[in-house]
């Protein structure tokens, strides 16, 4: 078969084949075992780093947890607060509104007691003149003086 300029010498043929050869020795003893290894080091590490990174995960969900435990605690606390003081707040609402229905019914009494009193001094006061007042009126009415009754009275 003829190549032209591409058929090789079987020397050089010899040649290439035993220095691939040698090439393909030394790279299986000495540089892809020290790939392997760089391989499987960062296999390692790479493997150690997702247990790790699990370990920190189900150590972030064991505190998320804690966490929320706490924060539903602190919740319930926090509404058992709020319903205390609501209660409280009902309660002294509840006082103070009574109290001043007491006072109010004992500022009532006494108002009531006060105007009975200043009733009776004004009846007592302008009771001698009521008669008198009711004759002249009586006379303007029937356009004539009415008398006063016979007993001594005014």
């Amino acid at each position: 078969m003829d190549l032209g300029p591409l058929n090789p010498r079987l020397s050089e043929l010899v040649v290439a084949f035993v220095t691939f050869g040698a090439v393909v020795w030394a790279l299986s003893r000495v540089l892809l075992p020290r790939l392997e290894r760089v391989l499987a080091q960062r296999e390692a590490m790479t493997g150690g780093r997702e247990k790790e990174a699990e370990e920190l995960r189900a150590e972030a969900a064991r505190v998320r947890a804690l966490y929320d435990s706490a924060m539903a605690d602190a919740r319930r606390v926090a509404a058992r607060a709020r319903q205390e003081a609501h209660e409280e707040g009902a309660a002294l609402t509840a006082a103070a509104r009574a109290d001043g229905m007491r006072l109010r019914e004992q500022i009532l009494a006494d108002g009531a007691v006060v105007i009975a009193a200043e009733r009776a001094a004004a009846e007592a006061v302008l009771r001698p003149y009521a008669e008198g007042l009711a004759r002249d009126l009586a006379g303007r009415i029937l356009g004539e003086p009415v008398p006063a009754p016979a007993d001594g009275r005014p």
